[in-house]
């Protein structure tokens, strides 16, 4: 049992994404693991690598799963690379309130930075699911 503290979520957000049962972009899935686009758009081309299967941190992870992260992890840093030619590619993952997680759903976001280097903190548009559509569209020409 790890110490964590984690959001409380009554439905999970990723898990109802992956489900269908509600609607949002997915670049591409696999058993283990997922890609998606998500509506805030913090980086040029931002994208969440997320397990299939519903588990709350890191620390949650089967061995086979994490494997299956870092994979898609890296497959989406070179379609980002390849289609966004940007000069910097930022990662990152939290795990618990703490660590200011908003989801309690293990994901890595990675994006394309912004002009003048990282990512965008401020507030950003929620994009429709036909932009964040077009985006995974964009993006799996060079995946």
């Amino acid at each position: 049992m790890n110490h964590l503290v984690v959001p409380d979520a009554h439905r999970c957000a990723f898990c109802d994404y992956l489900k269908g049962d509600r609607p949002f972009t997915i670049l591409h899935r696999e058993s283990l693991a997922a890609i998606l686009v998500p509506r805030e758009q913090r980086g040029i081309s931002h994208l969440l690598v997320v397990t299939t299967r519903h588990a709350p941190t890191l620390l949650d992870l089967h061995t086979a799963e994490a494997h299956a992260v870092i994979d898609l992890l890296q497959r989406a840093s070179k379609a980002i690379d390849r289609t966004d030619r940007r000069p910097g590619i930022s990662v990152w993952q939290n795990n618990g309130i703490d660590a200011h997680q908003a989801i309690p759903h293990f994901h890595f976001h990675v994006a394309g930075t912004v002009e003048g280097g990282g990512t965008n903190w401020n507030e950003v548009p929620e994009l429709s699911i036909t932009e964040t559509d077009r985006i995974a569209e964009r993006l799996r020409m060079n995946f």
